[in-house]
């Protein structure tokens, strides 16, 4: 299906930024070379000189650092429609790990393709600078989830986050979201133990907040949950005349 490889990058993109059909037309036709991966696999690693950037198409994936005692902080977590590392185009040298968090449909994207593809659209390359600006965004405000908040306000400001972005690229349904994330991946996510992250998802289930089965969570009570959070979306930056 033609376009099928792009489609969440350009939904993202249009709600973020302003394409005009021409713009599109020209996104779906990079050239990119699919390439599927198992969950928990890095498929970019720090130190590395990429001459590719990574489209995730299908799947979730994160980024993180490992401190030289093995410590590790996951920094974001990557949907479907994200480039996560799309500064690769100027900073030749990886300074973090990318891994799959679930299976995932990944598209790699040569940087002269991109390269190209932003000297001939001018609305395209705001776009993707825009893209890199929230994408700071969302890493200043992990900072402060992860160094400001207790734990039960953490976790749900991170669960509304995600319910966003997802909601965005139509991942969403009545305030549910598959999200495949195991317990030690929660607690690297949010500066936790295994335990202390355990008890806190398990503390707003009790409170009525959400409930999990499995890989799938529902906010029984979205603005609840976002306010015990502190969530204000404004950091995602998705009206694109703000």
């Amino acid at each position: 299906m033609p376009g099928a490889s792009t489609d969440a990058l350009v939904l993202k993109l249009k709600k973020n930024s302003r394409l005009d059909q021409d713009d599109v037309l020209a996104i779906e036709r990079l050239p990119i070379k699919i390439k599927r991966i198992a969950a928990h696999h890095y498929f970019v690693r720090e130190g590395e000189r990429p001459s590719e950037s990574c489209l995730i198409i299908e799947g979730f994936a994160f980024r993180s650092k490992l401190t030289p005692d093995g410590v590790r902080q996951i920094l974001s977590i990557q949907i479907p429609g994200d480039i996560p590392d799309l500064q690769s185009l100027h900073l030749h040298v990886m300074d973090h790990d990318l891994t799959t968090l679930s299976d995932c449909t990944l598209g790699f994207i040569q940087h002269d393709a991109l390269r190209e593809l932003i000297r001939q659209r001018a609305n395209v390359s705001a776009a993707l600078w825009r893209e890199t600006l929230i994408d700071g965004a969302i890493f200043r405000e992990w900072i402060a989830n992860v160094g400001c908040r207790p734990a039960l306000p953490r976790m749900a400001h991170l669960l509304s986050e995600i319910h966003a972005r997802l909601e965005m690229i139509g991942r969403t349904a009545n305030g549910s979201f598959e999200l495949p994330i195991t317990q030690v991946e929660l607690a690297d996510c949010l500066g936790l133990s295994i335990v202390h992250a355990n008890r806190t998802l398990q503390q707003l289930r009790h409170e009525g907040f959400v409930a999990t089965e499995r890989k799938n969570y529902h906010l029984l009570e979205k603005t609840r949950l976002e306010e015990l959070g502190q969530f204000d979306p404004t950091y995602l930056h998705q009206n694109p005349s703000l």
